[in-house]
């Protein structure tokens, strides 16, 4: 399902889109989401790279402490979701080959 496009999401994306640099980023985040947000965010990032590399369920929960829960979750989203894990995955190794 996805998501419906409103005013204050369309606000929100486009302050994150103004964000210049980690450190902007996190203030930011530190400002709007809670630590446990924060971490719960990274770690389904971590969970969409492991997956992607090619990492089973039983190394992606030794490797981030998600649950199956989690995991479940996030390989649905990297096999049938709008495709946002793919393109972010996809960009920050072509920025990390390009370093």
């Amino acid at each position: 399902m996805a998501l419906s496009h409103t005013d204050q999401l369309d606000q929100l994306f486009r302050a994150v889109l103004s964000l210049g640099s980690v450190d902007e980023c996190y203030c930011f985040f530190e400002d709007i989401c809670t630590v446990r947000e924060l971490l719960s965010i990274a770690q389904r990032m971590e969970v969409a790279r492991m997956l992607s590399d090619g990492s089973s369920y039983q190394q992606t929960i030794a490797g981030t402490g998600a649950s199956s829960a989690t995991i479940s979750r996030v390989k649905r989203c990297l096999d049938y979701g709008e495709g946002g894990y793919r393109l972010v995955l996809d960009r920050m190794a072509e920025t990390e080959g390009q370093s």
